[in-house]
This record gives structure tokens, sequence and C-alpha cells, in this order.
């Protein structure tokens, strides 16, 4: 039973215990680390990146052919003697790449693009070592916010199909009378990794606001907007793809004059393969042209999707097209003069790397698109 008051007592003389706030339902139970999970995440985020630019440096080097088997757990300690060096180089010496192009290294040449690829494979290693502990931890402190243990299985089953593609492209260039690898299949092991470059910004970009902030902001969702960004994106991978095929035959360092190839509009000799539709995959003239050309449409869509972001009622979305449209022009006057510098490697990985730039911040915009920041009268 409750103690009686007196009828004169001041209402303020006793006040009850005050309480923050404890959060909805929505997030109740719901929350596990996930400021930790996301800081984990963007350590891969980083380390995916990084990957991404020895891939190409591994590539510019001509260095991705140096190591001639697949030893996902052996391969990871180099050669630790002379005698070992030998037998790698000797492996090496057996394949077209060095009996009709590389003929003239010695030892020391062989070393230099060994570790390069040596580098790329250790890179790779810690990538899955660095999701799997941090998985692992995670799962052990019971610490993984609710429904997103699925989600981050998805990145490291990526990672190992990834690791099998990666032997699967370098396996095309051991044998008959390739020099390189095949560049459709340089392009199926870049692409799948910036899908997985993706989904990793994805999370990172969820796990940054709280889940009902996130359904609040669902409800707000620009429906156009979403699916203008999604064709941004695809379109963008697109591009993305058939830059791999450009950098797989170095069809980049062939035509160095713009706008024009070779003085004209078509390049010469743009079908001379046969059958025909090599010419899609093998012709650096055929290959840069549509790359070219690819270019110039992407540019039209982008300005469009650019002039209708600009409309959007959410000031952080319409910074985000902003920010996506620059780096994109960015990229396009940066694959220019690619081109008409004939590719030197420091503009070539350059490029590359703003690209996942571009990659990122189109995502970014689809996100905001989806789940549009909260703000007052006063920001719109």
């Amino acid at each position: 039973m409750s103690n009686k008051r007196n009828i004169f007592e001041e209402v303020g003389d006793e006040t009850p215990e005050a309480t923050g706030p404890s959060g909805g339902l929505i997030d109740s139970g719901r929350r596990g680390a996930r400021r930790a999970v996301r800081i984990w995440l963007m350590v891969l985020f980083a380390l995916v990146v990084a990957m991404i630019a020895v891939g190409g440096l591994t590539r510019l080097t001509d260095s991705g052919l140096s190591i001639t088997e697949w030893k996902p757990v052996t391969g990871a300690l180099p050669p630790m003697s002379d005698a070992a060096w030998q037998a790698e180089f000797e492996k090496y010496k057996k394949i077209p790449e060095f009996r009709l192009q590389n003929s003239w290294m010695t030892m020391s040449d062989f070393k230099v693009i060994y570790w390069w690829e040596w580098g790329h494979r250790q890179l790779g290693r810690l990538i899955g070592l660095v999701w799997a502990a941090g998985l692992l931890g995670f799962l052990v402190l019971r610490r993984i916010p609710a429904g997103w243990t699925g989600r981050l299985l998805l990145p490291g089953l990526l990672g190992g199909v990834q690791g099998a593609i990666g032997w699967w492209m370098v396996s095309s260039g051991l044998s008959g009378a390739m020099l390189d690898v095949a560049s459709y299949r340089l392009a199926v092991h870049l692409g799948l990794a910036f899908v997985i470059l993706g989904l990793i910004a994805w999370y990172v970009f969820l796990l940054g606001r709280e889940e009902r902030d996130l359904m609040q902001a669902r409800r707000n969702r620009e429906t156009r907007l979403v699916r203008l960004s999604t064709g941004w994106l695809h379109f963008t991978f697109v591009q993305i793809l058939i830059g791999a095929l450009v950098a797989g035959i170095d069809a980049g360092r062939g035509y160095t004059d713009w706008p024009l190839m070779a003085g004209a509009f078509l390049p010469p000799d743009i079908w001379v393969l046969d059958p025909w539709w090599r010419n899609l995959f093998e012709n650096p003239g055929t290959v840069q042209f549509i790359h070219r050309m690819t270019g110039y449409l992407l540019l039209i869509f982008s300005v469009v999707v650019w002039l209708r972001g600009k409309g959007s009622a959410h000031r952080a979305t319409r910074q985000a097209f902003n920010m996506a449209f620059v780096a994109l022009l960015a990229q396009i006057v940066l694959g220019v003069v690619t081109v008409m510098t004939a590719a030197p490697w420091q503009v070539a990985i350059l490029h590359q790397l703003l690209g996942v730039v571009v990659w990122v911040l189109i995502l970014r915009t689809r996100f905001l698109s989806r789940y549009p920041m909260s703000q007052s009268v006063r920001d719109q």
C-alpha cells in the first residue's frame, strides 16, 4: 500500500527518479556489436581495395603468371633456398610467356615478378583470415546483430569463389600460345571483386544507422531515384567489365589519339578476327572502341540521373548524387588521359582506383535514395 501524503505537501517535493529513453522494441535485442562489426567490415573494405590495387599492379608488371601452381595452404611460404628458387624458375620457363616473350629473364628478374604475384596471393589469404577471425569472434561472443549472421557469411563465401576464379584466370595463360591470361576471365575476376566490395560497403552503410532509423527512413524512400541509381550502378558495372577486357589485352595502348582512333571514327580492321565474336574480346581496336562508346552512353545516362537526383527532397541525397557525378566526370577525363598517354602504370592504376571511388559513391546514392536521412526544415 502506498504511503498517505499531506494535502498541503508540495507536489515538487518528491520527484521520481529520471530515466532516459531505453530505445524502442525494434532495437531491443537487435543491436549486437553494431559499431564493432562495422569497424571490422571497414577494415575488410580497405583490404579489398588494396587487393584490387595490387592485382592491377600485378597485371601491369606482367607478374600474374610467375607462380604456375595453386597451393592455397603450402603456397603461403615463398622459396626459402636457392634450390627452391631455381625450381620455381624452371616451372616458369615451361610456360608460353617465358618461351615467347621473357626468355631474356635472369633469376633476379624472375624474383621481381614472383614477389608481386606472391604478395597478391598473400593479401588474399590475409583478407580471408581477417574475415574468418572476425566472424568467429563475434559468433563466440554472441555479438552479431539479429539477422546478420547469414549476411556476414556471404563476403567470405564469395571470397572463396574469388580465389578459385583467380586460379581459373591464371591457368588460361599457362598453356597453349597465350602470353597473358584470358581477358574475359580477368573481367570475371575483377567484376566479382567489385561485387564483394559493393556488398561490404552496403553493410557498412546499413550498420551506420539504427534499425528504427532505417525502418522509418524506408517509408520516405524515393522510388524513382532508387530505380535510377540502381540502373546507374549496373551501367557502371558493365563499363568496369569492359575496362577489364581492355586491360586484359593492353588495348588501351594501341590507339592514343582522341576523339578519333587512328584518325577515323572506327579503328582499322575492326572485324579482322574469325569468327567475328572473337573481336569483341581479343581485337584491341574493337575492344577499345566499345569501351569508348559505352563511356559516352554512360555519360549521357549519368547526366539524366544526376538531374533527377538534384530534385530529391533530401539534402544528403542531393549531395550524394552531386559527389558521384563529379567523380564520374573525373574518371572519364582520366580515361582519356590514360589512352592519350598510352596507359603508363601510374595513370592506369589511378584510373582503376578512381573506378572504385565512382562505384562506391553511386552505391551510396542508391542507399540514400532507399533510406533518406532525416533533416530539419532549415536544412532542406
